[in-house]
């Protein structure tokens, strides 16, 4: 006949220090534990934590327990009340980590939007030198820069020019464009950033 020694005797035990008597309640009692974890949808991992924390806090005050048969209501209530707090931690984790991302998405979005506006600033400021160009030179750069690009014949029939020049030529255009007070501008500020 398998005897199963009653709670209290248990408790007396275990609170001198009988390993036996700690397995027993361990044993017996750790269903009660999970049971109420799931009831509080903790995950498995955190369900483990919760019991992990109640057991600890068993150890801690199993010598001052006044009533050892209500040891299962005591583990009851203790369970409880650290899934709850489980569940609040993990609630103010997850708003700090929305309100962390919000600001992430937040400062990213306004680097986004920096980029953006520089890019719109460069261009138009390309656009306003190239404008300013001689128009043999505004011709020779958009010919240059045509997607898919236009070879050097073709360049030479359609400007009129000898082949050779074409680089030199290029050469000057540019110079002129870098020395336009907006370009020359642009280059400064990207000096000094």
């Amino acid at each position: 006949m398998n005897y199963d020694p009653p709670t209290a005797d248990l408790v007396l035990r275990a609170a001198k220090g009988d390993s036996d008597a700690w397995d027993a309640l361990v044993e017996r009692f750790a269903p009660l534990i999970w049971s109420i974890c799931r009831r509080y949808q903790l995950e498995p991992a955190d369900a483990c934590d919760v019991g992990q924390y109640v057991w600890l806090q068993l150890v801690d005050q199993i010598a001052a327990v006044h009533d050892p048969g209500a040891l299962p209501g005591w583990l009851a209530t203790t369970t409880r009340r650290e899934c709850i707090r489980f569940q609040r931690t993990a609630r103010r984790q997850q708003a700090l980590e929305r309100a962390l991302d919000f600001e992430t998405i937040r400062d990213e979005q306004a680097g986004m939007a920096e980029r953006e506006l520089l890019r719109a600033e460069r261009h138009a400021a390309l656009r306003e030198a190239l404008g300013r160009l001689p128009p043999p030179c505004q011709q020779l750069i958009a010919l240059l820069v045509e997607d898919p690009p236009v070879p050097y014949a073709e360049i030479s029939a359609r400007l009129g020019i000898p082949i050779g020049s074409i680089g030199p030529s290029r050469s000057r255009c540019l110079d002129k464009l870098r020395r336009d007070p907006a370009i020359a501008a642009l280059m400064n500020t990207g000096d000094a950033a």
